[in-house]
């Protein structure tokens, strides 16, 4: 099994409070780290004092851009060189890199993406010359990102233009291994409807960091049953902490042990349904401690 990663998490379940009482709370609850990037408050110095005087240390951040959409190629490449540059100042390795857009775009389904989420159907993909576009554009972000020494690793999103296994499995064979990494999120990636175990099992090599959530399966089927959008699975309790889910994370850790990963985990509960976002993250923690972690 997995021994001596850095365990972080994520600052998401504390929504509309100050960053400062979330460090505070994520230190208290036990993590080593949190995620962080460029930010127009501060430098990445004042960035590392502000996680060290929390006994905290920055994890690997996120970038999320509308890689499809070519009139926003320049633009893109431009935020992967801050991304790269001030993740190689806060001393990471890796950056989450995602798709944006999650409802602004309407689909040949006449659905944007948001309102297809956990029952995407064929006529929800971007054309094939949009696919197109994204790879060529996430490939030259991450290449990019690698002139800085860190590994851009793409991370799955229920909501986005590349939700469903099937959709990863596209892009991970149309990218090099060498440039496009993988950060995958095991809750989004059940929510849309993917074999975890198995999804971690095939691309194990290509895993440098993990978003760990878990997710309320009766919520899902049901919202899948009703064509619920992401908005409406979200408020009706699909996420919930990590081990309390359907989410077989034994099985997941012991094929990152097999496959000798060494990056940070990162846990994220977008939405909690416990008394607040500490109690959250103290009962992530405490089943990741029962397994060893």
């Amino acid at each position: 099994m997995l021994k001596n990663l850095p365990i972080g998490c994520g600052q998401i379940t504390w929504r509309g409070v100050d960053e400062s009482a979330a460090l505070a709370d994520i230190a208290a609850a036990g993590y080593v780290g949190a995620p962080a990037g460029p930010s127009p408050a501060r430098t990445a110095q004042e960035t590392l004092a502000l996680f060290a005087s929390y006994n905290l240390r920055p994890a690997p951040g996120y970038f999320a851009a509308n890689f499809w959409k070519a009139e926003e190629e320049a633009a893109i490449l431009e935020q992967a060189r801050t991304f790269g540059a001030v993740s190689a100042e806060l001393g990471l390795t890796e950056l989450y890199v995602a798709t944006g857009g999650f409802d602004r775009d309407v689909m040949a389904s006449g659905r944007t993406r948001a309102a297809a989420s956990g029952h995407v159907t064929a006529a929800d993909a971007i054309s094939d010359t949009d696919f197109a576009q994204f790879v060529s554009t996430l490939s030259a972000a991450c290449e990019i990102l690698l002139e800085y020494g860190v590994a851009g690793c793409f991370h799955n999103h229920v909501g986005s233009v590349i939700e469903t296994g099937e959709e990863m499995d596209r892009l991970l064979a149309a990218t090099d291994p060498r440039v496009v990494f993988l950060g995958p999120d095991t809750g989004h990636l059940a929510w849309a409807g993917a074999d975890v175990v198995d999804f971690f099992r095939r691309y194990a090599p290509r895993i440098k960091t993990v978003h760990v959530k878990d997710i309320n399966e009766a919520v899902r089927k049901e919202g899948v049953a009703k064509t619920w959008d992401y908005r409406t699975f979200s408020d009706h309790g699909i996420w919930t902490e990590v081990g309390q889910g359907v989410i077989d994370f034994p099985a997941v850790f012991q094929i990152l042990a097999d496959a000798g990963f060494d990056g940070w985990i990162i846990v994220e509960t977008d939405v909690t349904q416990l008394s607040s976002p500490l109690e959250s993250a103290q009962v992530s923690r405490a089943y990741l401690r029962g397994l060893g972690l």
